[in-house]
């Protein structure tokens, strides 16, 4: 299979993937997430996977494991290919990955390699592959209606034009991979089994995170 074509059978991917834990930072399927790759063992990873399939695991820390070398991890994460990759001439990388499929720790390697790695599987996950899958079920109108007012509550500056344009699922995993939710909250976004419940969970999170921070402005008045 070419690395340039699209994963449409969980048989194809690999059973082994270079994990980069980093806490906040979540990918989902098609969703595209920048980062900047600097430390050495990263940059070590990042060679390794250019050089075969391209694919790493996002994955985040557990929130009280952060202090730790190898901190635990959620058990839960998404793999992405890198579709964009650029040197800066001072031994970083800039690079995007695009989600591909979202897969489960089986078990931690040690493959003495400066990163970790995982022998993962993607069983559950098949319907990542199928662009769109289960868009119909969602409640967009009340997704988009959480937006605004979340936006408002916020004082966040959108672009409506761009949000009304969006392709359904593309607008809710963009979405959940920017939300400004804590890592307990975004894994819960991770995790949703589909694209109805993981609309569903932002604007079940967007509502409680507006009834918090109303509730802390009472008590200072």
């Amino acid at each position: 299979m070419s690395l340039n074509s699209p994963y449409t059978d969980i048989r194809a991917l690999p059973r082994t993937l270079p994990l980069f834990p980093l806490t906040g930072a979540v990918l989902l399927p098609r969703g595209e997430l920048p980062l900047n790759i600097f430390e050495p063992r990263y940059v070590s990873m990042l060679d390794d996977a250019i050089a075969g399939e391209r694919l790493i695991g996002m994955i985040q820390p557990l929130p009280n494991g952060n202090g730790a070398a190898a901190p635990p991890l959620f058990q839960i994460g998404c793999a992405g290919k890198v579709t964009r990759f650029a040197e800066t001439g001072d031994g970083r990388y800039l690079i995007t990955l695009t989600g591909v499929i979202r897969f489960r720790i089986a078990e931690e390697l040690e493959n003495g390699t400066a990163y970790r790695q995982s022998r993962v599987d993607y069983d559950g996950f098949q319907a990542d592959l199928r662009p769109g899958a289960g868009e119909n079920d969602v409640d967009r109108e009340a997704m988009v209606a959480m937006l605004r007012s979340f936006a408002e509550y916020s004082k966040l500056e959108i672009d409506w034009t761009s949000i009304d344009a969006a392709p359904t699922e593309t607008l809710v995993n963009a979405l959940a991979m920017m939300s400004p939710f804590g890592a307990n909250e975004k894994q819960a976004l991770v995790e949703a089994i589909d694209l109805k419940t993981r609309a569903e969970t932002l604007v079940a999170l967007a509502k409680l995170d507006m009834a918090q921070r109303d509730g802390e402005r009472q008590q200072w008045h």
